[in-house]
């Protein structure tokens, strides 16, 4: 059964984000908030984390995974782009965007692609987000909690539904699931494959 943690976004307590992290680092699995809604997350390397939560979300091998990341610093470790992509996101980043990008070697191969070897990209507002990102030193593996016949808005939907199928889920009040935008930067090019609810500043 799920631990359920209630962590404000706007002081999250180190002790808890500790504890969110230690789980993570045990290969759990973690529902939390973002700014666009719950989201499915485990640390990179975590194979067993991945099948658990490609089974909850009934993903196929070709769904593209995406790398919650704190920041930009560390995006050419895990994703090629050139210097026009490298300064569309730094102009938008961080909120509601989920870039495709070419991943790179250090990507485990099972989180990419299996034809296109892309990689999805984001980088979260939300403070609990960074928070857990900042003590784990690391980026996320993460999917959209998104299941057909249920709507997350709130921690008693999540519980509801996921309470015994992941590690942790992380209470931070309402949630309301807001669709990023996705854009495709994989081809050298700027598609938007799907259009957020907020402008797209390109």
């Amino acid at each position: 059964m799920a631990q359920i943690l209630t962590i404000h976004p706007k002081n999250p307590q180190q002790r808890l984000i500790k504890q969110v992290v230690d789980e993570l680092n045990a290969d759990g699995i973690i529902a939390y908030p973002t700014d666009s809604g719950y989201a499915l997350g485990t640390v990179l390397g975590n194979k067993n984390g991945l099948e658990r939560i490609r089974r909850i979300r009934s993903l196929s091998k070709r769904h593209d995974f995406t790398l919650m990341m704190r920041d930009l610093s560390h995006i050419g470790e895990y994703a090629k782009l050139d210097n026009n992509a490298f300064r569309l996101l730094k102009k938008i980043l961080p909120g509601a965007y989920t870039f495709i990008l070419q991943g790179t070697r250090d990507v485990p191969k099972r989180l990419l692609h299996p034809k296109k070897k892309t990689i999805g990209l984001r980088i979260s507002t939300h403070g609990v987000v960074q928070a857990i990102l900042d003590a784990l030193e690391a980026p996320l593996m993460s999917v959209s909690l998104i299941l057909e016949g249920h709507d997350f808005y709130d921690i008693n939907d999540v519980r509801e539904v996921l309470e015994n199928q992941v590690d942790i889920i992380i209470d931070d009040g309402c949630c309301p699931p807001e669709p990023t935008t996705v854009i495709d930067l994989s081809s050298g090019s700027v598609e938007i494959i799907r259009q957020g609810a907020g402008d797209t500043n390109i």
